[in-house]
């Protein structure tokens, strides 16, 4: 996801361009540039008002289905479907088991749901953030490095939401030598902002830990709550 805020001190970055069409195709698209164009409107509009994990629904029209089913699939690699994960996706949850138990004592919550936010803000540590030479920045939670900021820095493409339509951007991001520097940065800053309370102290709670990033604006993808409490659930069934 890569979108937590922590500042208002970082200028604001202009969008360069959106994932989708924001304007009626041109003349050759016809009848099915209107469609399509109508279609995309109704979409963002059922997901900005509570429709985030396109559940089948009577409000959107058939066409809205589709199109809402193509943008499921899309994230369905990242959310891990099934009831089982994959061996990548095990390799990985291994790799930072212990960080992730490190940052979940100081947290208040199980080691599950930490690691479940590293899963979907990295694609399962499958785009992580890269230095300009093409190293990883560890950075496995999408911090971006505000003004206070004073370790290393990575540029890198980003996804806003705005208005519920998905905005191609750029950010500052922190990086890191190594993960556990990473588990630790991002444990200390949900510590020391307030913001985050609400998210301390969940327990096995995933639905309390993701409600309580989400109201804090860690993201700005609407649906991002029930995407980060699903993918934390499914963890805990794994695990359990």
């Amino acid at each position: 996801m890569r979108h937590a805020e922590f500042t208002t001190a970082i200028p604001a970055l202009t969008p360069t361009s959106a994932t989708a069409p924001t304007a009626p195709l041109s003349n050759g698209g016809g009848k099915f540039g209107g469609i399509f164009n109508e279609v995309q409107g109704e979409v963002s509009d059922f997901i900005q008002n509570g429709g985030g994990d396109f559940a089948p629904s009577a409000t959107l029209s058939a066409e809205g289905r589709m199109w809402a089913a193509r943008s499921q699939g899309a994230t369905a690699a990242v959310m891990g479907d099934g009831a089982d994960t994959s061996p990548d996706q095990q390799a990985f949850l291994a790799s930072i088991a212990p960080w992730a138990k490190e940052a979940a004592d100081k947290l208040g919550v199980a080691p599950e749901l930490v690691s479940a936010h590293a899963a979907l803000e990295s694609g399962w540590g499958q785009r992580p953030l890269r230095n300009a030479d093409g190293s990883s920045t560890y950075n496995l939670f999408g911090i971006k490095a505000n003004a206070g900021w004073r370790g290393n820095v990575a540029e890198s493409a980003t996804t806003e939401y705005v208005g519920g339509a998905a905005l191609k951007t750029s950010a500052r991001f922190r990086a890191y030598p190594d993960q556990a520097s990473a588990f630790r940065d991002y444990a200390q800053m949900l510590i020391d902002n307030p913001r985050f309370h609400g998210a301390l102290g969940a327990g096995n709670n995933a639905h309390a830990f993701a409600a309580g990033l989400a109201k804090g604006g860690y993201a700005t993808d609407p649906a991002y709550a029930a995407k980060l409490a699903r993918l934390a659930g499914k963890l805990q069934n794994v695990s359990g």
